[in-house]
């Protein structure tokens, strides 16, 4: 049974599962797309709803949460770009598509994960 085992682990202990999904969203919030595996875009878009959410009511306590949770610049970025794009949203910021292309060693399905416009 899968009770209380929510989330991939991706090979990696706790803290380095956390500094990997930080470093997916660091470029996710600069690029605003990125192409990854499907399972670690999986992994990652609920991760950065969440992010998305805390940076949309423009306040200094959610600038501080994302300077907590994210590298400067794109603690900064999401705060002052991203999260006023999405003011009258309810949620749904990022979409992932799944591609065609699977990655040569382990043949793992590629995907693309983006902001919706």
């Amino acid at each position: 049974m899968r009770h209380l085992k929510k989330g991939r682990k991706f090979g990696r202990r706790r803290s380095q599962r956390r500094h990997f999904l930080e470093g997916l969203a660091n470029n996710l919030i600069v690029n605003e797309k990125i192409q990854t595996t499907l399972s670690r875009a999986r992994e990652l878009r609920p991760y950065m709803e969440k992010l998305v959410t805390t940076a949309r009511p423009q306040t200094l306590h959610a600038l501080r949460l994302l300077l907590s949770r994210l590298p400067r610049r794109a603690a900064l970025k999401l705060y002052y770009d991203i999260g006023p794009r999405y003011h009258g949203r309810a949620g749904g910021y990022l979409r992932v598509v799944k591609t065609s292309k699977t990655r040569k060693r382990d043949s793992a399905e590629a995907a693309v994960i983006e902001f919706v416009k």
